[in-house]
């Protein structure tokens, strides 16, 4: 019978975690450049759109199902089929790509939505059997550096994949690409195999054998039964709304002012912005109360759209961004600690599947929003003439971009008000008091596994 060589929960905690952080390298990778791919062979941005589209609504459709199934499976056999199957599915499109190299048929960028589609619900079931799996292989006062360095692996995978796609596309061209990011599925696959997860206590939720769809919704259940949780859940909801309209009309701000090496330049300060924030929270872990964690980077957030607000000054905005990128990491590794902590690790699949797909429904509202938003009365707001450029000019500036400097003016009040609601909620604000842990220490070592090819 074949045994799991490494089965401390630190190490392997140590080599997950690395096994991860190179998926997530490869898969930005990858990413990065199939969907460049994708629009300079069609030359079509509603085709673009599309490829982006179907990279999304499989982590909103498919999250809560994935949940359940989390919770019912040992999450590293999820992982291990999860890391497989994108590898697959990678090499699928690395056959396409050579078959048209061949001209044995002509690719169109339609062809590689539903492998785009298969990779994503993949990383979905691999996220969230990951995140659940984190409680049973840290002890409780680790979390906050353990989610600091997920957050980490995450962040340089974003910075990363983007900078390295440029250079290998070059060099290797897509084809090559696909195949780095075959290998690092097949690492993380082999770690996978090589170490043991705890399995959570099942608890009253598998007392009775319940359908796909009736345990789907447990995790709803769960949360709108616990006020504190569910102001919570409302509370970072809506500053993920608010921080993705920050990242869609940052673009349209900067490119208002200065040239697309600057905004370049501005979005690699982004990015560090999220390194060192992971970077704090995986050697700090974030404060004692994490509450505070969670609303004191919040408001900072805020006051750095005070700041990109200002008169047009690309050393500013890129300050900014830093800033407000430097928050994410502490708030999600400070709320996600709290959830952890009060959530049973038999049950964290399905809450987490429902946090998930609340947070990824964010993306598309912004991106509906911002449009008419910046073009409908912000811009025509702060235009030369307008009705607002007379009052609030000589502060933010008129002309091009102006409007939306206003909107993040606008938006750095709205995460202050969101912070105060949460604040002066006292659920919310005792939320860790007032809701039990639910964590234990995870064991010495996993202990023996049962075979991979066993039921």
């Amino acid at each position: 019978m074949y045994q799991r060589v490494i089965t401390h929960p630190p190490a392997v905690f140590g080599l997950t975690w690395f096994a991860q952080l190179v998926s997530s390298l490869g898969s930005a990778l990858a990413g990065f450049s199939v969907m460049v791919h994708v629009y300079r062979s069609s030359d079509s941005i509603t085709e673009y759109s599309l490829a982006s589209f179907f990279s999304f609504l499989p982590m909103v459709l498919i999250s809560p199902v994935a949940g359940a199934v989390v919770d019912r499976w040992d999450r590293r056999r999820i992982m291990m089929l999860a890391d497989v199957g994108a590898g697959l599915t990678m090499l699928l499109m690395w056959l396409m790509l050579m078959a048209d190299g061949a001209g044995l048929w002509a690719l169109r960028s339609w062809h590689l939505y539903l492998p785009i589609a298969v990779c994503s619900a993949a990383g979905t079931f691999r996220a969230l059997a990951y995140s659940a799996s984190t409680v049973l292989l840290v002890p409780k006062q680790h979390l906050g550096r353990a989610n600091g360095l997920i957050e980490l692996a995450l962040g340089i995978g974003q910075l990363g994949g983007p900078a390295l796609a440029g250079l290998l596309v070059v060099r290797i061209g897509l084809q090559g690409v696909l195949l780095i990011n075959l290998g690092s599925f097949f690492l993380s696959a082999l770690v996978l195999l090589c170490v043991g997860f705890p399995q959570p206590e099942r608890g009253a939720a598998h007392a009775v054998r319940a359908s796909l769809l009736e345990q789907v919704a447990v995790g709803w259940d769960f949360i709108q039964k616990r006020p504190g949780l569910l102001g919570l859940l409302t509370c970072i909801a809506v500053a993920n709304l608010f921080v993705s309209l920050v990242t869609v009309l940052i673009t349209p701000l900067v490119l208002s002012f200065a040239d697309a090496s600057t905004l370049g330049w501005i979005a690699s300060c982004s990015g560090m912005g999220v390194l060192m924030g992971a970077l704090l929270m995986s050697v700090w872990g974030g404060p004692r109360r994490r509450i505070l964690g969670v609303l004191g980077f919040e408001l900072l957030a805020g006051l750095a759209l005070f700041a990109a607000a200002l008169p047009a000054s690309a050393t500013v905005v890129a300050g900014a961004a830093f800033v407000f990128m430097f928050t994410a990491p502490g708030v999600m590794g400070c709320s996600q600690s709290i959830w952890q902590s009060k959530v049973p690790s038999d049950l964290q699949g399905r809450v987490f599947a429902v946090r998930r797909m609340i947070a990824l429904s964010t993306p598309p509202v912004a991106a509906l929003v911002s449009g008419p938003l910046a073009d409908g009365l912000f811009e025509p707001w702060m235009a030369q003439g307008g009705a607002l450029s007379g009052r609030l000019g000589p502060m933010l500036g008129v002309g091009p971009g102006r409007g939306i400097a206003l909107l993040y003016l606008v938006l750095g009040v709205l995460c202050a008000v969101n912070v105060l609601v949460a604040w002066l909620s006292p659920r919310v604000r005792n939320v860790e008091l007032e809701l039990p842990d639910v964590l234990r220490e995870p064991p010495a070592s996993v202990g023996p596994q049962p075979t991979p090819t066993s039921a």
